[in-house]
């Protein structure tokens, strides 16, 4: 079990791809996970992407630690959530670990950080910065 001390130190730490591909295509479909590592190598974090096949506009991106501890997750176009007080948000929104919770908790998604959410490889690029992911592999043959 994480504090929140020690997750958003994790969502700080620079991580880079350890086996990087030489481009990512977000395609319909598309359901990959790839390694990330901090630069010493020692502490290792997983990239989730996952689209929808006959939605295009669904999108998820996801940093994980640990295997199973989601320290960040965009969901775009989604099912709406609900946040443990009730709250509801629509079905773009981000997941953040909050002790206690893990990523049961939903926010609205800056639209300082993630200004094109309607591009998927823009959308990529904003949330390895989000992530501290430095180095993302270019994005090609992108479908919107």
């Amino acid at each position: 079990m994480l504090t929140q001390e020690e997750a958003d130190h994790l969502m700080r730490v620079v991580k880079h791809f350890v086996r990087a591909p030489a481009s990512i295509a977000i395609s319909p479909g598309i359901d990959e996970t790839f390694e990330l590592a901090d630069p010493s190598d020692r502490e290792t974090f997983l990239l989730d992407i996952w689209r929808g096949m006959l939605r295009l506009t669904k999108l998820r991106f996801q940093n994980r630690v640990q295997t199973v501890v989601v320290l960040a997750r965009l969901d775009i176009d989604g099912a709406p959530h609900t946040n443990p007080d009730g709250q509801r948000l629509s079905g773009t929104h981000m997941h953040l670990f909050r002790e206690g919770f893990d990523d049961r908790w939903a926010y609205p998604v800056d639209s300082n950080s993630f200004r094109l959410l309607t591009d998927p490889g823009t959308t990529f690029h904003e949330f390895c910065a989000f992530c501290s992911i430095e180095s993302p592999p270019p994005v090609q043959g992108v479908i919107v």
